[in-house]
């Protein structure tokens, strides 16, 4: 089987030339809203014609994606994205998939699709949008809410302990992972651009505010007054060091990391970041690093490493099947095999 050719556009693209005649409805201060310009001024780069371009999502808030961007897109069910988009980019090596998806969505119902997605590296770009609470449905907890938060579901507080979504992408062998915020643009598109480039599957997770439910979730990290003390910014081949004049730092410790005070440590003491070192425990390590308050909170990509993608692996078994005539023979093997039966 022969692979499908890419072809580029006549004239170069614009933003304005993602955007749906569909009116955008989100509450007012959403941080879906920045996202969405993000989005639109990157796709461009992308090279490609718009009919090359999917969105696929599930259900919340972030999945009425596929309605405000001028491409391909599927409004899915509850969780399944993941699913829907795997047999996309199995079939169809000529597009760029990615799936828009929530906390609630992908973390509840769709968790195992996620991990599975993941795991077999299938060439998806999957874009986690954590409001840390379920928008849609008007403020229940959610899989990323914090321990002993109060909402409508959990007047006395939540006793679920939350999951950590980097933590969890990188149990599941993710090729690339990263978190970024929905207020930096500049960020959000850089990490966008680097994920679009990674052939497997790409994570990324967009620290998303919810202005009506869970207002200023992520506050500590984007006021002037606290961000340079708690927001980590992550560079491949860079010392990991923050804080006003590069106060802290990160060192080894154990077989974990941890913070530190820079002037207390010697430099040769201090992690270098390497995001392609193959054995995903270290960027397990990293992402401990951003508790359930906050308190030191790496952005960037944490592990992007190369490894075959599923889809390329199966199509890769079509083509050979078909070049020797087995596919044909093991099909008709299977319809009329002993595990068939008649009824009359």
């Amino acid at each position: 089987m022969s692979e499908a050719r890419v072809s580029l556009p006549l004239q170069p693209l614009k933003a304005k030339d993602f955007k749906s005649d569909q009116e955008v409805r989100w509450c007012p201060g959403c941080g879906d809203y920045a996202i969405l310009a993000a989005v639109q001024s990157f796709l461009p780069e992308l090279g490609l014609e718009r009919e090359r371009i999917c969105f696929v999502s599930g259900i919340g808030c972030s999945s009425r994606f596929p309605y405000y961007l001028n491409t391909y897109g599927m409004h899915s069910i509850h969780g399944r994205a993941p699913a829907i988009a795997t047999g996309l980019a199995t079939s169809r090596s000529d597009l760029s998939v990615w799936v828009v998806t929530g906390d609630g969505d992908a973390l509840s119902i769709g968790g195992n699709h996620l991990i599975h997605a993941l795991r077999r590296n299938v060439n998806l770009k999957i874009l986690l949008f954590n409001n840390r609470i379920y928008g849609l449905t008007k403020g229940q907890y959610s899989p990323t809410s914090e321990t002993g938060k109060i909402t409508k579901s959990t007047p006395y507080g939540s006793a679920d302990a939350p999951f950590n979504p980097l933590s969890l992408a990188l149990g599941a062998e993710a090729s690339f992972v990263a978190r970024t915020l929905d207020s930096d643009r500049k960020h959000l598109q850089q990490v966008l651009r680097d994920a679009a480039n990674h052939q497997g599957s790409a994570f990324v997770e967009i620290y998303q505010n919810c202005p009506i439910f869970n207002d200023d979730a992520f506050e500590v990290l984007k006021s002037p007054e606290s961000r340079d003390e708690t927001l980590i910014r992550l560079e491949h081949g860079e010392p990991i060091v923050f804080g006003p004049e590069g106060k802290y730092c990160v060192i080894r410790n154990g077989w974990g990391v941890e913070v530190a005070e820079t002037a207390d440590v010697s430099a040769d003491q201090i992690v270098v970041h390497d995001s392609t070192v193959a054995d995903p425990s270290y960027a397990f390590a990293l992402s401990r690093l951003s508790g359930e308050n906050l308190d030191h909170t790496p952005i960037g990509i944490f592990r992007s490493t190369r490894r075959d993608t599923y889809d390329s692996v199966v199509r890769q078994q079509v083509a050979e099947a078909q070049s020797d005539g087995a596919a044909d023979a093991e099909l008709a093997k299977l319809l009329t095999g002993p595990d068939t039966w008649t009824i009359l």
